[in-house]
């Protein structure tokens, strides 16, 4: 059955694949695209996996006017719609009841289930680990799309610790580079940077560049989490480049991961491909690469 399936044979590639396509963009990814990469990179993996659990902890639109900025809206959206249990939380009233009026607006689909959660994800995130909905060998991916310091580390040490019968739940987190020197001046209440970062000494972070700041947050998610992969994308203030605004940093432990990733972040941007060209692809790669055994 599809929906008992984990992952199943994929190249190991320690290189970008060769894609003739493959150029650098002559624009990088810019903040009014970042919920189309997480879109393309779901449709690579899911296509290859054929099911999946998302997790979306602060699923609101952050831009009510611009729908193409709401990852929650083109993820579900997205076709094939092989993504089978989706758990939306979001705090805001405002953004909660445009989480409903998207639900409703849903086709229904055999097989997949929508839970909304209106309150604070840190204090629903044991609740949805805890359903029984998430099973061992479901492929499991959480945005994490938070307003600075929303995102409370212990929250990603219970989503990083879920018991998961191979692959840990994979993550996207974004890390709000271009601001947070500022933001760490400016919040009153220290003890909500202490949640985030998890302890009371991030006060060196005041005095690192964001480039040592992403590389500290990505050491973490390493020693500390046991991710295997780990790295941050950086997303910039408009389309011409600028300075960076966030870094998402993507976290996993499957091999085919960061290239996948590395395709969707150059391609986010373009035409999607058919489903029948990206399985030609696939069947491209396997053959030069060889196949990965689970």
């Amino acid at each position: 059955m599809i929906e008992q399936l984990t992952f199943p044979d994929f190249p190991v590639i320690d290189k970008p694949f060769k894609d003739p396509q493959f150029r650098t963009l002559p624009r990088p990814i810019w903040t009014e695209n970042k919920a189309k990469l997480i879109e393309r990179y779901l449709y690579y993996f899911v296509f290859i996996t054929f099911h999946g659990d998302y997790i979306d902890g602060f699923a609101g639109p952050q831009e009510p006017d611009n729908p193409e900025m709401w990852a929650a809206k083109l993820v579900l959206e997205s076709e094939p719609k092989r993504l089978r249990k989706f758990f939306l939380c979001e705090k805001k009233k405002k953004g909660y009841t445009a989480l409903e009026t998207l639900k409703k607006e849903q086709p229904e689909i055999k097989g997949r289930s929508i839970q909304l959660y209106h309150g604070d994800f840190n204090q629903y995130i044991n609740q949805i680990l805890e359903s029984g909905l998430i099973r061992k060998n479901d492929a499991t991916f959480c945005l994490l799309d938070q307003r600075t310091f929303e995102c409370q580390w212990a929250t990603i040490k219970a989503l990083a610790s879920f018991e998961k019968e191979k692959f840990k739940i994979e993550l996207f987190y974004f890390l709000g580079s271009g601001w947070l020197h500022r933001a760490l001046s400016q919040q009153s209440d220290k003890t909500v940077i202490d949640a985030w970062w998890g302890s009371s000494d991030w006060t060196d972070l005041k005095d690192l560049p964001p480039i040592r700041i992403q590389e500290l947050f990505c050491k973490r998610f390493k020693e500390e989490l046991g991710y295997r992969y780990v790295t941050p994308w950086p997303i910039y203030e408009r389309n011409d480049g600028g300075r960076v605004m966030y870094h998402m940093i993507h976290a996993t432990d499957h091999d085919a991961a960061p290239t996948l990733m590395d395709r969707a972040y150059r391609k986010a941007v373009i035409d999607k491909e058919s489903p029948e060209q990206f399985q030609l692809e696939l069947d491209e790669w396997k053959e030069e690469y060889g196949e990965y055994s689970v």
